[in-house]
């Protein structure tokens, strides 16, 4: 479980035991089912990692909700959490954080596709020399807190945690063009495990 869940379980899990003893039945087992869900959403599975050097994985847990060619020639696949998906974020390809870029802006459905350019987000680029890709934390309207556990010059590895966004939100990322993509509009991934694309070369 991510430690980000304590803030919110601890003092749930004591209104749940307080209720039990001095609330009514019902109002404690609205603090149970709360405190159940907190728990659910902040899991933290482990992860099997693809161990082939040249793939690309995804960044979250969650859907393929559009897939795009940007005037950069990149390849932007977008991927939609709900509330059910798990939501810690992980890097995509081993190498070092060139970036963390934060860009202020508005709380949009994360499904929407102004999301992408409208909403508060973390623009993140690793570079291993061979390999770069750019990555975005978007918040949602539920999601209005993007956590970081990394900095510009950190190295990573591939698939390791990196960060999470709060209750529902959207991930982009943005692969070059010598990536072969592996994933097609609808398809269900997994943060670390499913791989997005393969590099032509590396």
């Amino acid at each position: 479980m991510a430690k980000e869940a304590y803030p919110f379980l601890i003092p749930l899990a004591l209104s749940t035991v307080f209720s039990f003893w001095f609330g009514p039945k019902w109002g404690a087992f609205l603090f149970l089912a709360l405190t159940l869900f907190v728990g659910f959403f902040f899991r933290d599975p482990d992860r099997s990692i693809p161990a082939e050097e040249a793939v690309v994985v995804s960044p979250a847990d969650g859907k393929v909700v559009k897939i795009s060619g940007e005037s950069d020639g990149t390849t932007r696949v977008s991927i939609f959490l709900s509330i059910f998906n798990v939501h810690v974020n992980r890097s995509p390809i081993a190498g070092k954080i060139e970036s963390i870029r934060y860009v202020p802006g508005k709380f949009k459905v994360a499904f929407d596709d102004g999301a992408s350019v409208e909403n508060e987000q973390n623009v993140w680029v690793i570079d291993n020399d061979c390999q770069k890709v750019r990555f975005s934390q978007i918040a949602g309207i539920l999601a209005r807190r993007i956590v970081c556990w990394k900095k510009a010059g950190d190295n990573v590895g591939k698939g390791e945690r990196i960060g999470l966004i709060k209750f529902g939100s959207r991930v982009d990322i943005f692969l070059p063009e010598n990536v072969r993509l592996e994933v097609t509009l609808g398809d269900k991934v997994k943060g670390g495990n499913s791989v997005i694309g393969r590099f032509s070369h590396v």
